[in-house]
This record gives C-alpha cells, sequence and structure tokens, in this order.
C-alpha cells in the first residue's frame, strides 16, 4: 500500500568504468540476495571492499565561488540558516536529540546534515559553531551499549529501535569529523553500528529505514574503510538482505524512498562484487524515468507516491526528492565513475533545485512541477496530485510541510562538495562545473590548488588555473556532459584531443605552477519530444532546459519578513504551444553573472521561440494546469515570439509544451471532476482506503476533500460515460462483470468492457439513476446502510433512496 508520509508523521511512532553509457539492459533478472549473517561477526576481516572510482576529497577542500557561493550564501541567510529561529524541532533546549527524555524524529537530523557541509562551505564561524553546540551535546547522550538520542526510539519499531532517523544524523557526523577531525566521532559511530548490528530482523525490514538502508551501508562502507571492523561488513550484509529489496521490481512507492533506495544495489556490489547489482540500480532508474519520469527537468511524478497514469508534467516531485535523487546521483559517480550520473546531478541542480524556493530563499514548497502555473496554499480535491494537501505556496512549512524544510538543506552544500572528487591513482577529477577553488593533496603528497572560474552553466568555458609549490605529475579528469558533441580542450594554449560526451577526459602530465586548461563545452538548443507524454516538447541549451517567462505576482498571505508566507499568481497568458520547426534564438545579457542568477530578473540567459496560443488548455477551477494533449494541437492563433528562461528561474512555469499548429488535434476541454452524492445516506462515492488497485471498491464516505471522492463523467457516446476516479485514474466497473444483484462496484483500467459503461437516468429534482450497461442494474449501496465505507453495489431499481445519486 503507498505510504502517506505526512500521515505517518502525524499517527506513527515518533510523529562500470568511466565513459560507460547510463545502463539500458532491457528485462534481467534480479540480482541475487546475499544471505546475511545471522549473528555479528561472521564475516572476516579480510572480506574485500571494492574501492570507489572516485574519492571524496575532505569537507572544505573545495571553496565556491561565483553564483555557487551567491546560492550557498542566500541559504544561510535564508530558511535554512536561520530554521532553529521558527522551527520547535530544533529547540536546542527540548529535543530529544540533546534531552533523550523527550521525543523527537528526523528533523534535526535532516536539518544538520545540511546545515554542517552549509557553514563548511561558506566559512562561517557562527554556523560553524552553531553545529559543533548541537553535535557536542548529542555525543553526550550515547549509552554504554552504543544507543544515543531520544530513548523512545529504543522500542519505537516493532518493540524495537526505529533506526531510520538517525541514518541523516550519521551523515551528518561524518561531514563534521572529516572536516574538523574531532576523534570522538568515529568511536561514535562504531559503538553505535555495533548496537544496530545486535538487533534482529524485526528493526531491518519494515517501515521507512527498510526502504533507506543505502544512507547507512554509505557510513558503514566509510567506517570500515577507516576501521576495518569485521561487524561492519556483517551489518552491510544485513541492511542489503533484510531491507526493501531494489534489485528488482519497486518496493515502493514512495517518491523519496525511490530516490535513496534506488542505488542501494550498486553501493552494495562493492561488497558483493556482483555487476547484477550495479546494473540493477541503472535498470531500476531507467524503468522509473521511463514511466514516471516523461518531461523537463530531471525528476519524476512523484507529489508523494508515484501512480501508474499519472505522468503528466503537472505532477509535482517533492523538494525532499529532488535533494535525496541529487545525493544519490552524486554517490554513484563517485561508486561507478560513470559521467553520466553528474550529468543528471546537474539537470536537478540547475533546473530543479532553486525552484524550490522562492526567489530569497526565505520559503519552501512541498513539491516542483515542470508545469505549473498557480502556487496556492490550498489543498488540491479532484486527485491532480497524489497527496490532497495545500503543498506549492512558499513558506517555512514547518508543519504543514514538515520534511522539506528541514531536508532541502543539503542540496547546494552536498553538490559544492562533490565538484571535484579525488582519483585512485592521486590525481584530480573535475565532476562538475561551477566556479571554485580546491586545494588537495595529490600523488606525492604535495598539496595543489586548482582555481576554475567560469560562468557555467550560463557561459560555456570553464578556465583552470594550476597553483603548486613544486612540478607534480598528477591525472587531471575533466568531465564532458552528454549534451556536449565537440569539445574543446587547451592546456597551456595547445590543443588536447577531447572526445564527445558523456565521458571523462583524462590529462596526465607533470603540472607546474601557473599552468592553465581551458575547456569549451560548446552549448546547442535541442528540442527534446517526449513519446511517453503525449509528443511534448521541452527546449534545453547545454544543461539548462527552459520554461515559458510567465509574469508573476507573489502574494504574501501569512508570516512576517523573516519567514514569508507566499502565495504566486500568474500575470501573462501561459497556455502557449511551440511552432514545429519554429525559430529559436538564445540571448546573452552582457556582464557578469549574478550572485541569484536563478530568478526571472537577473538570469542572464533567455531564448526567444516561435508560439501559439492553445485557448481550450486551461487550469481547472482549483487552478491546477489541465493535462496535456496529444502534440501538435489544433491552434488558429497567430504565431507570436515568446521569451523562455531557464527552469530554475522559473517558479511558475511551462517547461513541457504541446506543440501548435492549424492543421493539429482539436483540444478538447477537460470534464469537471465532481463528488457524486448519495440521497439516503448523504456520502458520496469514494474508492476504500484511497486504492489505486484494479478491482479495489468503491464505497460511499463522508465528504473529506480526497481525491478519491471525485469522478469524471467522460461520454462515451448514445448516452453512455465511463466514471473516472480523480485519484486513481481507473473507471467505475462492476466486479466481474456480474449481472448479479448486490454485485461489488469496483474500479478498473478502462478496457472497453460494457461493465464500464453508465448512463444517467434523470430521476427529478436534481437526483438521478446511473445504470449499468452490461447488467443493466443501477448503483445502490449494500443493505442502504449509511455507513462509511458501505460497499457500493449493483441492484435492479426498486425505488429506494439508496438508488438515487447527485452531483455535489
Amino acid at each position: 500500500m503507498p505510504i502517506n508520509r505526512r500521515h505517518l508523521l502525524r499517527t506513527g511512532t515518533l510523529a562500470l568504468g568511466a565513459g560507460a553509457p547510463l545502463m539500458n539492459t532491457g528485462p534481467v533478472a534480479a540480482a541475487p540476495r546475499a544471505a546475511a549473517a545471522t549473528s555479528p561477526g561472521t564475516a572476516g576481516a579480510a572480506a574485500e571492499v571494492t574501492a570507489d572510482a572516485f574519492l571524496r576529497l575532505k569537507p572544505g577542500s573545495i571553496v565556491p565561488r561565483g553564483w555557487l557561493a551567491g546560492q550557498l550564501r542566500l541559504q544561510l541567510d535564508g530558511l535554512c540558516g536561520r530554521l532553529t529561529e521558527k522551527s520547535h524541532f530544533l529547540d536546542f533546549a527540548t529535543s530529544g536529540w540533546v534531552h533523550p527524555e523527550n521525543n523527537a524524529w528526523e528533523e534535526l537530523p535532516y536539518w544538520l546534515r545540511g546545515y554542517v557541509p552549509l557553514s563548511v562551505a561558506t566559512r562561517d564561524t557562527a554556523a560553524l559553531d552553531r553545529a559543533r553546540r548541537w553535535i557536542d551535546a548529542i555525543l553526550t547522550t550515547q549509552q554504554s551499549d552504543g544507543f544515543f538520542g531520544p530513548r523512545a526510539l529504543r522500542t519505537a519499531l516493532n518493540g524495537g529501535p526505529d533506526f531510520w532517523p538517525f541514518l541523516p544524523l550519521l551523515q551528518a557526523l561524518r561531514s563534521f569529523e572529516e572536516f574538523t577531525g574531532d576523534t570522538r566521532v568515529v568511536p561514535f559511530l562504531t559503538r553505535f553500528l555495533r548496537y544496530m548490528n545486535t538487533q534482529g530482523k524485526g528493526a531491518f525490514d519494515t517501515s521507512w529505514v527498510s526502504q533507506r538502508w543505502g544512507d547507512c551501508m554509505d557510513i558503514a562502507l566509510w567506517l570500515y574503510r577507516r576501521t576495518p571492523e569485521p561487524f561492519l561488513l556483517d551489518l552491510v550484509d544485513k541492511m542489503h538482505t533484510w531491507g526493501a529489496d531494489w534489485t528488482g521490481a519497486l518496493p515502493n512507492a514512495h517518491n523519496v524512498n525511490i530516490a535513496q533506495g534506488f542505488r542501494e544495489p550498486a553501493q552494495y556490489a562493492q561488497r558483493s562484487g556482483s555487476a547484477d547489482h550495479t546494473r540493477a540500480s541503472y535498470r531500476t532508474y531507467t524503468e522509473l524515468l521511463a514511466a514516471h519520469g516523461q518531461f523537463a527537468g530531471g525528476g519524476f511524478a512523484g507529489d508523494e507516491n508515484i501512480r501508474p497514469g499519472f505522468g503528466d508534467p503537472r505532477q509535482g516531485f517533492e523538494t525532499c526528492g529532488v535533494v535525496e535523487f541529487m545525493a544519490s546521483h552524486e554517490l554513484l559517480t563517485r561508486v561507478t565513475g560513470d559521467p553520466l550520473w553528474a550529468d543528471r546531478c546537474e539537470e536537478l541542480a540547475f533546473n530543479m533545485l532553486p525552484a524550490s524556493l522562492d526567489p530569497d530563499g526565505k520559503g519552501v514548497h512541498y513539491v516542483t512541477s515542470a508545469n505549473s502555473v498557480d502556487l496556492d496554499n490550498s489543498r488540491k480535491t479532484q486527485g491532480q496530485f497524489q497527496n490532497g494537501f495545500a503543498m506549492q505556496s512558499f513558506q517555512p512549512g514547518i508543519d504543514q510541510y514538515r520534511c522539506c524544510p528541514h531536508n532541502y538543506g543539503m542540496g547546494w552544500p552536498y553538490f559544492a562538495e562533490e565538484l571535484w572528487l579525488g582519483t585512485p591513482d592521486g590525481g584530480l577529477a573535475a565532476a562538475m562545473y561551477a566556479a571554485c577553488q580546491v586545494t588537495t593533496e595529490v600523488a606525492g603528497g604535495t598539496s595543489v590548488t586548482v582555481t576554475e572560474t567560469t560562468d557555467y552553466p550560463f557561459g560555456e568555458t570553464v578556465d583552470f588555473t594550476v597553483s603548486t609549490p613544486r612540478s607534480v605529475r598528477f591525472p587531471l579528469l575533466l568531465r564532458i556532459p552528454g549534451w556536449c558533441a565537440a569539445p574543446r580542450l587547451q592546456v597551456n594554449g595547445k590543443s588536447v584531443p577531447a572526445r564527445s560526451g558523456p565521458a571523462f577526459v583524462r590529462v596526465d602530465r607533470t603540472w607546474a605552477d601557473g599552468d592553465r586548461v581551458s575547456l569549451r563545452l560548446p552549448q546547442s538548443t535541442t528540442v527534446h519530444t517526449w513519446p511517453g507524454n503525449r509528443d511534448s516538447v521541452s527546449v534545453s541549451h547545454g544543461p539548462l532546459t527552459y520554461a515559458l517567462r510567465i509574469g508573476e505576482r507573489y502574494v504574501r498571505y501569512g508570516g512576517d519578513t523573516t519567514f514569508p508566507e507566499y502565495e504566486v499568481h500568474a500575470t501573462t497568458p501561459w497556455n502557449y504551444g511551440l511552432v514545429p520547426g519554429g525559430g529559436l534564438v538564445v540571448k546573452r545579457a552582457s556582464g557578469p553573472v549574478s550572485a541569484n542568477p536563478f530568478t526571472q530578473s537577473a538570469t542572464p540567459v533567455s531564448i526567444t521561440a516561435d508560439a501559439r496560443r492553445v485557448p481550450e488548455w486551461i487550469a481547472d477551477d482549483e487552478h491546477v494546469v489541465a493535462p496535456l494533449q496529444q502534440s501538435p494541437a489544433r491552434s488558429a492563433g497567430a504565431v507570436e515570439q515568446v521569451t523562455l528562461i531557464p527552469m530554475g528561474a522559473a517558479r511558475l512555469r511551462i517547461a513541457s509544451f504541446p506543440t501548435a499548429s492549424p492543421d493539429g488535434t482539436p483540444w478538447q476541454p477537460e470534464a469537471p471532476y465532481r463528488r457524486i452524492r448519495n440521497k439516503h445516506s448523504g456520502k458520496v462515492l469514494a474508492v476504500d482506503g484511497m486504492s489505486t488497485e484494479n478491482s479495489a471498491h468503491v464505497v460511499q464516505f463522508d465528504n473529506s476533500g480526497t481525491g478519491d471522492h471525485a469522478w469524471q463523467v467522460v461520454g462515451r457516446g448514445d448516452g453512455w460515460s465511463l466514471i473516472r476516479n480523480g485519484h486513481s485514474g481507473k473507471v467505475l466497473g462492476v466486479d466481474l462483470m456480474s449481472t448479479q444483484n448486490s454485485a461489488h462496484v469496483v474500479q478498473f483500467e478502462d478496457n472497453g468492457t460494457d461493465d464500464h459503461l453508465w448512463q444517467f437516468v434523470d430521476a427529478g429534482s436534481g437526483w438521478f439513476l446511473i445504470r449499468n450497461k452490461h447488467s443493466g442494474k443501477v448503483l445502490g449501496v449494500d443493505g442502504m446502510s449509511t455507513q462509511n465505507s458501505a460497499h457500493v453495489v449493483q441492484f435492479e431499481d426498486n425505488g429506494t433512496d439508496d438508488h438515487l445519486w447527485q452531483f455535489a
């Protein structure tokens, strides 16, 4: 059953080589699951763990500059940096992470995971002191058996420990140790993971932690490389074997679980040595994007849980999902050495992450969509999004959004840390691009500094200057993105061969102080067609995808100047289709790139495009853009020139366009979604448990505003209609096509059978019978019940009020 994270938070326990193509292996047998050790210490100390293809540099080795430094400062001065002033979950005086007698869960671990590297990246001493104060207090809570933090978590899951909220905190502690060299952290982590290893299967195989063991596996393998304790490999085996199985079909529909979990087999391949495990992660990613990511921006349709049939660009991707997906891509770049994972991370960083916050970085929203024309603070009741609470306005969202405002903070700091990586042979690899300076030891222990000067992704040239106290030989690897077909590389003015991406080009030479490297990554404008989304199109120039510039009116409805709450409404038309083969002209503003280029006013690049209005394409009565229809759409409107700006600079945006032409397919206005109320009980048609499965029972329920209570009548001719559910996308039918009285009414994928066709028969005064074409019987309520969850059935019409319905 899909997990509703916010519901659980309210009601739960406590509230292969570089340059290889991204594998698309087709059908492959699920990777083998290793047998876990049943007691600690059974894995031999000599067991091999494969090294990462690239190595993390010590935090603080990279000093961001340019626009990236601006984003980090914006974050420190904005919501993340000041969250302790707003979030009651981050109250030092009451937090269970400091005072174990109190309750606490994931919020402080989430925040600290991002805040520690943020304080390092910005070199802000006050922030570093604040992080140290929290970590000092947390370290003092450890008990003799290794457990630490809120005591209630010892028995919160199946009578045993709930390990999930610890995992982000372990990552924060690692970052702190790597930067400060604090000698307390490694023994602390060792004791805690030893405690974890003593737990039984029930601590590993249920709830959130079962889906997210990849986070802890990363820590355990890092710790094993520092202190090769045999029990750590035993623990890694347990995580893989007892946790969710990510080697086959998706074990879970929750977007954040998927964003974190899909990489776990590739991580475990370092322990198992099995290429099948690595291939499993590639295959899951490929299949996920093919089914749910057929639109611009690099994310997928995960407005809480993924839903079959709901892959339109209006579907949102949770902010937690964006940053977790980025972190997964960063980790996979290191583990596999495949440059395409870095491509994917940049895609999310430049096109999705900036728009998950307001332009000042003071508020976050829960979901970000490729197509979104209004960001209000109203819940959606027609199944537009999988979760129905208000998710779109910008606000601190401490309780309304809860996880996202605490978790988003790792996005830019982790990105900054992963710009440069070490190579096993003592070299340096430029994995992702932004202006920065990196200082680290290379082969032979020589400390070198490489200064990177660039406007990338807004420009296409990246220049590097080497500073070294003596001549030193080491390899320098530079990533060529997959979108770049003709890179140009020069070292001290002399051309060096560089092949098209995706690849790493390797320059292995003796470097002297002042050596210069210039890499040009020519950016071309491309139009991508999405066959899986009605042949819609998106426009990219280099790593940036572009969206329609829509006039944005910010309306503050709450909060204050420090923590404002904004709705955003459109002030200009947005319902445009691009002209097939029309002109696309790139424009670049003069002058330096601003510290915050991901805004409409400061973006240095734009594209002028030919487009036509599609007047029938509108938003619904809850201000959500209607789904795309088949391209090209028919439009008799004049060709207009519209402005496209980078997706990351557009909070309101159309990034996946229909195409439009005079001889295209007529655009059909979408039928409204409405409630259907029973006269006898006063309750409305619903789907039991909000299920999205075939054959789920249709019931009656009090109208609570959930999407499974919304139904769309779709005409099929001769007075017969389908009745489609807003939440599941499935249609009303009769179980097993029965013609018997009291046969259950269910939902099912429309397969053209007559039991899916219904006729509305006027019974006067606004009431009607709903008759099935196959059986001739009408909708009624089993036993004329007035209770919630009573089954809806078919029955011969006998004049009872439970057979009468009206649109509410």
